[in-house]
């Protein structure tokens, strides 16, 4: 039987699931009857709702699986939670086979699901495109297993390193092409985090656009509560998703009562020693507040700077326009450095062209 087949059918379930499962990883699966049929499928909808395995053993209506398979992105949980053990119910339904896209990497499961079965005479096969199961839910196996969420960068810059005018102006570097995939990586991810100077300069909402998937929350670096209320960011329907980063004096501010009853959080935090505001605080309060298992960093020159020198980048999204801007705003203007050995050197895992634009992919050798 052609497994791999019915995997892709799988991931293309799990990703269905894009924007309301976290932290919960993307599941689908599919039950093939012993003619190779499907007869049910399901994905994981939203956390705390049932996982892909019921979902799919509901949308069948059958209640007898001897003989037939069941296709899962990740293996089935052997532990209650919000929702009982899928394994019971995989046991409890007599299926005769599961096939898993990959095993379940958080420390304290790894493995025991496929045990469980295999204990209950379930026939199971490990490692079918196992690869792209991994990569649906890279971001929940980094958190999962570190309790910090995977952080993304993206950057649009000019061919000489640019990702604005000395004025400011930004829009539009890149292409639509381009622009439509940031879309994408905005879909799949937890939070946006931008700072107070991209906001003033760009004035953007932050959110999904042509794509049907709920917008990620986003993150503010605002250190005095300087930005003005009548920006975007704070018009938006979703404030309840706005989170603002600021210095502690700030905290108890006429403005900071304002934003709050707008709905916006404010998180007060302590600076680092140059006086900005603390990186790694910042990210354990997303990750332990909020429990984001994911964040994309989107501007700007500062934040970008900060992020690649604090070692906190874990792959680095570059769209290349073919465009001179001359004297403009770089990507790393930040970043200064006493010679070439000390530069960060990037691994290159693809790069191809969108559009007209370059687009890289790549993480820190240091990572």
């Amino acid at each position: 039987m052609d497994y791999e087949k019915f995997m892709k059918r799988a991931l293309e379930l799990a990703f269905m699931g894009t924007g309301n499962t976290s932290p919960n990883p993307r599941v689908g699966a599919v039950i093939i009857d012993p003619q190779g049929n499907i007869v049910g499928e399901g994905f994981h909808k939203s956390f705390g709702d049932p996982h892909a395995e019921v979902e799919a053993i509901k949308s069948s209506k059958l209640k007898n699986f001897e003989g037939y398979t069941l296709v899962v992105s990740l293996e089935p949980c052997n532990h209650s939670g919000k929702t009982p053990p899928c394994t019971e119910a995989i046991i409890n339904g007599k299926f005769s086979r599961v096939v898993i896209g990959t095993l379940d990497e958080n420390p304290d499961v790894v493995g025991s699901g496929a045990t469980r079965l295999q204990e209950a005479g379930v026939e199971v096969i490990t490692g079918v495109l196992e690869q792209e199961c991994k990569n649906i839910n890279k971001y929940y196996f980094k958190y999962i297993k570190t309790k910090k969420p995977f952080i993304l960068m993206k950057i649009a810059q000019s061919l000489d390193g640019n990702i604005a005018l000395k004025n400011g102006q930004s829009k539009w570097i890149s292409g639509e092409e381009s622009r439509l995939f940031v879309q994408k990586l905005r879909c799949e991810v937890d939070a946006v985090l931008v700072g107070k100077n991209t906001i003033l300069i760009d004035n953007p909402k932050l959110n999904v656009r042509d794509y049907d998937f709920p917008s990620p929350k986003k993150v503010i670096l605002d250190p005095e509560l300087s930005l003005p209320l009548d920006l975007n960011i704070f018009k938006d329907s979703d404030r309840g998703k706005t989170i603002i980063f600021c210095h502690k004096k700030y905290a108890k501010t006429r403005k900071a009562n304002t934003l709050a009853l707008a709905g916006i959080k404010i998180e007060p935090i302590a600076d680092d020693d140059s006086g900005l505001l603390d990186l790694d605080t910042i990210i354990k309060v997303l990750s332990t507040k909020y429990q984001m298992t994911s964040l994309l960093i989107e501007g700007g020159s500062q934040i970008f700077s900060s992020f690649i020198e604090h070692g906190l980048v874990d792959e680095l999204h570059l769209f290349i326009a073919p465009k001179i801007l001359g004297a403009g705003m770089q990507s790393f203007e930040n970043i200064s450095l006493a010679s070439i050995a000390k530069s960060y050197e990037i691994d290159i895992e693809t790069l191809e062209k969108i559009g007209q634009d370059i687009y890289i992919v790549g993480k820190l050798k240091n990572k």
